[in-house]
């Protein structure tokens, strides 16, 4: 009886140890597609085991609060998807649907190309020199 109490005391010093595991994950910055105002950007989320990839964005749909969306992307092959939408629109009012998130394009004489994103409840905008600048990033990936 003396052992298994004394065995149960121990177990909290000797063991504990094994069955903590350190996280280390760590975000990094890959492209400010837009800065200001109405911020884009591409970021990798590395933890344990895996990366991920996730295009954080304000939500334009929401003009008098700072709502910020954030697209996962589970591995690289689904942020190629993005660029593939990019590549794919060739002509006004072309739309990509995908599971989670649709990408439209739109032209106008004053503004020229632009692309818009939407996800869930929130959309943003992307002109053509941004698309341009997230479409580099990827390709390095």
């Amino acid at each position: 009886m003396k052992r298994i109490l004394l065995f149960t005391l121990f177990i909290p010093f000797v063991g504990g140890s094994g069955f903590a595991r350190a996280t280390t994950s760590s975000e990094m910055t890959l492209a400010d597609v837009r800065t200001g105002k109405w911020p884009i950007s591409l970021e990798k989320w590395s933890g344990h085991r895996d990366t991920s990839f996730v295009l954080l964005f304000r939500d334009q749909g929401v003009m008098m609060e700072e709502v910020m969306d954030t697209l996962p992307f589970k591995d690289l092959r689904q942020l190629r998807y993005l660029d593939s939408a990019f590549s794919l629109l060739k002509n006004d009012g072309d739309i990509a649907n995908f599971d989670r998130f649709s990408v439209k394009r739109t032209t106008t004489r004053i503004y020229g190309t632009s692309y818009l994103l939407r996800y869930q409840e929130g959309a943003t905008e992307f002109k053509q020199p941004e698309v341009t600048i997230l479409r580099g990033t990827i390709k390095k990936l």
